[in-house]
């Protein structure tokens, strides 16, 4: 199950998760809520692999203070194998204003990115992001634009399934390409979805 930017309210109701088939996986690409996160991961009996966005939302509000979700693992920067897949984690997106969350330079970018790919440097299945690579998923304004070093990464690494967020749906773009010079599919996990990997 892919999950990115929108708490979807045929996941978060009463009842879920009749409807769903069953899932071996949950991977979350970003700016999803805290308590949508411990949801996820008290309702279904997998892994709920995720990574940060750029709104800093998926802590839950402990005492006086905030906490990281629980029952869920934050992979940024990581490369985990979990239910027989190598995968990836890299989250926030570019800067794009001074003071945001969960932005990074160009600069650091490469350097987060490079060490990244000398981790998997085995390979990775998945690469779970929540800026897009440059290409055709990136936005049209520059808060959206795609993230240079995701593509490099992808070139280098070669994962199978590049899943992303940060794109919402009022960009009109298709919920998959295949990436000609990488060969990953790369998918938009806006809302939610169920994929065969």
């Amino acid at each position: 199950m892919l999950l990115a930017d929108y708490v979807h309210p045929f996941v978060y109701r009463t009842g879920f998760p009749q409807g769903v088939p069953d899932v071996d996986l949950v991977l979350a690409a970003g700016d999803l809520p805290g308590y949508y996160l411990e949801y996820l991961a008290t309702k279904l009996p997998v892994p709920v692999l995720y990574v940060p966005g750029n709104h800093e939302n998926e802590y839950v509000n402990e005492g006086d203070g905030r906490i990281p979700a629980r029952g869920v693992t934050n992979i940024h920067g990581r490369v985990v194998t979990v239910a027989g897949l190598r995968i990836a984690g890299w989250g926030g997106v570019p800067r794009y204003r001074a003071d945001g969350e969960g932005q990074y330079t160009d600069f650091q970018a490469r350097v987060g990115l490079g060490l990244l790919a000398l981790r998997a440097r085995r390979g990775v299945d998945i690469l779970l992001t929540h800026a897009p690579p440059t290409g055709p998923h990136a936005g049209t304004d520059y808060a959206h634009r795609g993230c240079a070093a995701i593509q490099t990464f992808m070139d280098r690494r070669h994962p199978k399934l590049v899943v992303h967020g940060h794109i919402h749906e009022y960009e009109g773009k298709k919920l998959s390409y295949q990436d000609q010079s990488s060969g990953a599919e790369v998918m938009n996990a806006y809302g939610y979805h169920i994929v065969d990997i």
